[in-house]
């Protein structure tokens, strides 16, 4: 990368430095190196992934998380971890959501799903928890179904009885842990594009 592309990213992401957070990208995960790695943080690795690409540092406490302000596509935006462990993540988001007056609409949630192979990703703009408590904890505590999502990637158990809390609690095997960096890189992309307004065109390259 050379100096002028180096200038060029810091300056698409200082533009408009002060003024109203228009958007809240979260990340859901659980805290805690222990959890590191493992197929449930897959939201953290993605956000990290997003921090490190526009240079952000996810680093300070505030709404029950680890935050970081910053500028995507000329749009302010917090990142968000929350850091109340998978099933109480609401509790983080409908926070920031009340502080900055945000909408349903402008919260992207990015989380593991077990039904697509890692590597794959899938944009949604609404729906249900699916079962995942990390989504339900945000439905039930802000009362909306609306707000979209990036689901990653982290394949599904080897077997029908396999316990699911294990499985995703488990560490990615290296073959897949390469795919997840694939699914994160894509999922930058698809950020840049959704703060921009052009969810459909996000979708359109890049759902699963």
């Amino acid at each position: 990368m050379g100096i002028f592309d180096v200038f060029d990213r810091i300056s698409s992401n200082t533009t408009n430095s002060s003024g109203k957070i228009e958007y809240i990208i979260v990340g859901l995960g659980n805290p805690g190196m222990e959890y590191d790695g493992t197929r449930h943080n897959a939201g953290f690795f993605t956000i990290d992934n997003l921090a490190k690409n526009i240079g952000a540092d996810i680093n300070r406490l505030k709404f029950k998380g680890k935050t970081a302000e910053t500028v995507i596509e000329g749009k302010r935006c917090l990142l968000l971890k929350p850091t109340t462990y998978m099933n109480n993540s609401g509790e983080s988001v409908v926070q920031a959501m009340e502080f900055y007056k945000i909408d349903a609409e402008n919260i992207i949630v990015i989380y593991d799903d077990i039904s697509l192979e890692p590597g794959k990703l899938r944009i949604r703009r609404k729906g249900s928890h699916g079962g995942h408590n990390g989504i339900r904890s945000i439905i039930d505590l802000t009362g909306r179904d609306d707000f979209p999502r990036i689901k990653i990637g982290v394949g599904k158990k080897p077997h029908p009885d396999y316990d699911l809390a294990k499985w995703v609690l488990g560490k990615f095997r290296k073959e897949d842990a390469e795919k997840l960096q694939l699914s994160a890189d894509n999922a930058v992309e698809c950020i840049k594009l959704m703060v921009s307004g052009k969810t459909d065109e996000a979708m359109n390259r890049f759902n699963s």
